[in-house]
């Protein structure tokens, strides 16, 4: 049964996050919303705990981070699934593109976060009778909001280093993955316990911009958030009313340069790979191809041929499939505005250009876009889906 277009409840229903599978519009399941007192409990769960595994020694860490490599390697299948069904992406992209960079992580903060993390001789200048060192202590508590296209590595990805430098951690995933979060979490709290540690050193709550708007104002002592520039924003200006740290990793429109001496062959696939992983919702897409005009008709070609052999479909069927679906019908609007807008002003569709298979869930074809100018809307705001936009140049 088809699933409501919008396939979670509003905010102003903040009893329950409904969640559905973006491929199918199946849905998987309905997930409590955290409220702000249930937020503040989260983050002094996680501080009563950090208060032990800051003193911890980094062999334990060690062990802990490779006890949680393990389960991943251990559950793989089941992991993969997870990934594929919250957020729409092909098998390949969520073993790959989540799994593996996750497993590596892991490996390279077990074999040298202490070697980064250690007191340091450095000079004491002027004061030639002292000695001078640099020490790294741990923070605390951070918090992390991280959005929806990559729904295990957003949540690993700031997990990872926060608990090798010894500190507690709460996450706020987005809601349109809710589904998945709790579980993937789970996987470190069980390394902790397993280690004789506290799982409460790690949360996550779930709901959406009062839930994490509690997480920002609840006395944690950094915030790493990942999403767009505009909600960045209000982050940055909502921490800065406690003077909370902030990393941000924001969007951007990623140049891709093809030059008139380029192997157009591997150029073509490498314009692939970064226009149509992950159905384009990629923070590292190539948002736009400057393309010499020399070799540009040539590589119009080459790039149209390949996208329409692309298939595109339900991840799990069986069949091969190179693109999945959009994670949410918000960005699958914003992708359909964005490519209609760009052919009333002057874009030539080569291949796709519309949603497809909308009876079965949300998904919008692979599409190349050619004679893209810089005065576009498309060529200004960040599309986040999967279409390759093509502008002609004429040299460096």
């Amino acid at each position: 049964m088809n699933a409501p277009t919008h396939a979670i409840v509003t905010a102003a229903d903040h009893g329950a996050i409904r969640c559905y599978d973006p491929a199918t519009r199946e849905l998987l399941g309905v997930i409590p919303v955290d409220g702000p007192a249930d937020v503040q409990r989260a983050i002094d769960r996680a501080r009563q705990a950090q208060v032990g595994w800051r003193e911890t020694s980094f062999a334990l860490r060690r062990r802990v981070l490779r006890r949680v490599a393990a389960a991943i390697l251990a559950g793989i299948d089941d992991l993969v699934e997870l990934i594929v069904r919250d957020s729409g992406k092909t098998r390949e992209n969520a073993l790959m593109g989540e799994i593996w960079t996750v497993l590596e992580k892991l490996r390279w903060t077990a074999a040298h976060g202490e070697e980064h993390l250690r007191p340091e001789p450095v000079s004491s200048g002027l004061l030639v009778h002292k000695r001078a060192r640099l020490e790294y202590h741990p923070l605390g508590v951070i918090g992390a909001i991280v959005p929806w296209n990559y729904p295990f590595q957003n949540i690993m990805n700031p997990l990872i280093p926060a608990l090798m430098a010894g500190n507690g951690f709460v996450v706020k995933p987005s809601e349109w993955v809710a589904w998945s979060a709790r579980r993937f979490v789970q996987l470190v709290r069980d390394a902790l316990q397993a280690e004789g540690q506290s799982p409460e050193l790690v949360q996550v709550v779930q709901g959406y911009g009062e839930t994490g708007q509690a997480l920002i104002a609840g006395g944690i002592d950094s915030l790493v958030f990942i999403g767009s520039v505009k909600n960045g924003q209000r982050v940055l200006e909502a921490a800065a009313r406690t003077i909370t740290p902030v990393v941000l990793e924001l969007g951007g429109k990623d140049p891709f340069i093809v030059c008139d001496d380029a192997d157009l062959p591997a150029a073509a696939h490498a314009a692939m790979s970064g226009c149509f992983i992950s159905a384009g919702q990629n923070c590292v897409a190539s948002e736009r191809l400057l393309v010499f005009d020399a070799v540009y008709d040539d590589f119009e070609r080459k790039v149209g041929a390949l996208v329409g052999r692309l298939h595109q479909g339900e991840p799990r069927g069986g069949a091969v499939v190179d693109v999945g679906a959009i994670v949410t019908p918000m960005q699958l609007e914003i992708v359909e505005r964005l490519v209609s807008r760009a052919v009333e002003q002057g874009a030539r569709v080569i291949a796709g250009g519309k949603r497809v298979l909308d009876e079965r869930g949300d998904y919008f074809a692979p599409t190349v876009l050619a004679d893209v100018t810089p005065q576009m809307d498309i060529m200004q705001e960040e599309t986040f889906g999967p279409v390759m936009l093509l502008c002609r140049v004429r040299d460096e």
